[in-house]
């Protein structure tokens, strides 16, 4: 049998641990004064880059509690460069209704296009429950809150060195021209050229007649 607390004693242990901790130091922090250092992949607040976002539904699919809500048209852009007009996606809704999010960070996992982002911002409590469901503009504002360590590190060009030896490829030869030569005689004579012998002032040649023969 357990020994049997006596009348008060509850009260007293209450005073005893109230005196014990009245000596500590406090480490109650002054709040909204001091903001607290938060790491990097604190789960506070999704931001959406616009720019990233294709529409692709992909986020909304995932999403267990189905807080995600995307609407989209299709416009016919013609790029500089292209053969042809190409059809995109154009984002007209992205909305995310934190009262039903339960910050699971799967429609972060899954996106192909680095749309969605983690932000340590935790201050965007509502006395209205209505509020919180955050429009593309107000999610796109948080992005000026996500770490460098939580973006996407530049997508390298792998294409440039196939561009760079294509283009020296295609890129004209300069014809070289042998040089001339440097002995007189040989510059002014042509290679198919025919030479005459030295004719005397009669304009006869030195060549042997038939009658020198004979004699």
């Amino acid at each position: 049998m357990s020994d049997m607390s006596f009348p008060g004693s509850g009260l007293l242990k209450g005073l005893a641990t109230t005196a014990k901790t009245a000596t500590r130091r406090a480490v109650t922090e002054q709040y909204p004064e001091n903001k607290p250092d938060l790491p990097d992949r604190t789960r506070g607040v999704i931001a959406l880059s616009i720019d990233n976002c294709t529409s692709c539904m992909l986020c909304a699919r995932e999403c267990p509690d189905w807080c995600i809500y995307i609407d989209s048209h299709k416009e016919t852009v013609q790029e500089e460069g292209a053969a042809r007009p190409r059809q995109v996606n154009v984002l007209d809704q992205f909305d995310i209704d934190f009262s039903l999010c339960m910050y699971c960070g799967i429609c972060i996992d899954v996106c192909p296009f680095d749309a969605l982002f983690w932000s340590p911002e935790f201050e965007y409590a509502e006395g209205d429950i209505r509020n919180l469901l955050h429009n593309k503009e107000g999610l796109n504002k948080w992005m000026d809150t996500v770490p460098e360590a939580n973006l996407p590190a530049p997508k390298e060009d792998k294409a440039a060195p196939k561009r760079a030896a294509k283009k020296a490829a295609n890129k004209p030869v300069a014809k070289t021209l042998e040089p001339e030569a440097t002995d007189p005689a040989a510059k002014n004579t042509r290679p198919n050229q025919k030479t005459t012998e030295p004719s005397d002032a009669s304009g006869q040649t030195d060549t042997p007649s038939a009658e020198d023969d004979q004699s």
